[in-house]
């Protein structure tokens, strides 16, 4: 297949004023249109995720059990259900599709609050997300995970592998922090432990049921150590630029300013990014390195390049940066923290989400669901992988 047609979704392809896709289908999808969706999905993995090399052989895992699950697929909710289950063999948070039932398990770490790591026989809380109900409920680092419904943490990890086809753990963090955010359409029930302490019975209720408050793009405060503007999960949200512009005329001359990207899970656009960022640089400068592998698997020639941030003129401020961020530091936050790095900003708070590279829109060519990949590698400018930086020590 060629790369033209793997990036169609990317590309305004027209014919008369209509999408080409619009006349090749021009009648509702049968059975097997829908079957034929589901056998695709292995093709567009192996053709255009960019972290095969996390797999033996560069293969991504496939079971004999989804392998009968796509035969038997047959209309659009058997061939979302299916698609979900594909994609969770990748162990991906950054995969996902672009439906999703109200029984899906939640997005991690955009609906998570607890950051959870295995630890010898054991499972940890490494992070608890502010405001959040673990927090509510005096969850904190440290404390150990002990069962999920009820169920021990490790056997609950290997269902959760088995139901899939598996019959050793594939990535038991990856599993655990799925499992502790929960169903989107039920309440979480989670035993923790502090230390040599009683086990706690808590019912949390799913992020999915718990509203965010209005706060608007950004919140800014000033303090002793400079003005601190904090993102509220809105990198995706084109209303930040002006609201962040905004905040800017604030600043005092030379003050430093502290960005804050500890709630980012969702990540968002370049275009925000580079519209923070450009506050701070007086000529081009480069922030991240992208490698699209696709190309390079057909081709056997690499494309890589560098995505530089540019000065915006009338907004430049020639004072300290700051960057927090944290395990709710997510893709575009990620790319933002790595960016800010380049141009000398201190970062603090490390690690991130660690979020694979960057996400193309795959369009399934009878129905339509769309598949959400890491096509491109990201990287910092001095080589390292975005998912593996760590915060300079300060």
């Amino acid at each position: 297949m060629s790369l033209l047609k793997r990036l169609a979704p990317f590309v305004a392809l027209t014919a008369f004023g209509l999408p080409l896709a619009a006349l090749a289908q021009t009648s509702a999808p049968t059975a097997e249109d829908f079957r034929s969706d589901a056998r695709s999905i292995e093709a567009l993995v192996a053709a255009n995720y960019a972290y095969l090399d996390r797999f033996p052989l560069g293969q991504a895992p496939m079971t004999e059990r989804l392998r009968g699950e796509a035969d038997v697929v047959h209309d659009s909710t058997t061939l979302l259900r299916y698609a979900e289950r594909r994609l969770a063999l990748l162990a991906d948070a950054h995969v996902i599709t672009g439906s999703s039932f109200s029984d899906s398990w939640a997005i991690v770490p955009s609906y998570a609050d607890l950051w959870v790591e295995p630890e010898g026989d054991a499972y940890r809380v490494t992070a608890v997300r502010e405001g959040s109900p673990a927090r509510a409920a005096d969850v904190a680092p440290g404390d150990r995970l002990v069962r999920i419904d009820g169920v021990p943490v490790a056997e609950a990890v290997a269902a959760y592998w088995r139901d899939l086809g598996l019959e050793s753990v594939a990535d038991a963090g990856y599993a655990v922090r799925v499992l502790a955010a929960g169903r989107r359409d039920r309440p979480r029930r989670l035993t923790v432990q502090r230390g040599d302490g009683p086990q706690r019975e808590l019912a949390l209720p799913n992020l999915y049921a718990v509203p965010r408050p209005d706060t608007g793009p950004i919140t800014t405060t000033r303090g002793r150590d400079g003005l601190t503007i904090t993102f509220n999960d809105s990198l995706g949200d084109d209303r930040t630029i002006a609201a962040f512009d905004a905040a800017m005329t604030q600043a005092r001359r030379n003050e430093t300013i502290i960005l804050d990207l500890t709630d980012t899970p969702s990540g968002g656009n370049t275009v925000v990014a580079r519209a923070v960022m450009g506050w701070f640089v007086s000529e081009a400068r480069p922030y991240q390195v992208h490698r699209l592998m696709a190309e390079e698997r057909e081709t056997g020639v690499a494309r890589q390049w560098i995505e530089e941030v540019l000065p915006r003129p009338g907004r430049h401020h020639a004072g300290a940066v700051r960057v927090k961020v944290g395990r709710w530091t997510g893709s575009m936050g990620e790319g933002l923290a790595l960016g800010l790095d380049a141009q000398g900003a201190q970062v603090t708070g490390c690690p991130m989400a660690g979020l694979l590279g960057a996400i193309y829109d795959f369009r399934l060519e009878h129905s339509g669901l769309t598949i959400k990949l890491p096509a491109e590698r990201l990287s910092s400018v001095s080589g390292v992988p975005r998912e593996d930086f760590r915060c300079p020590a300060s």
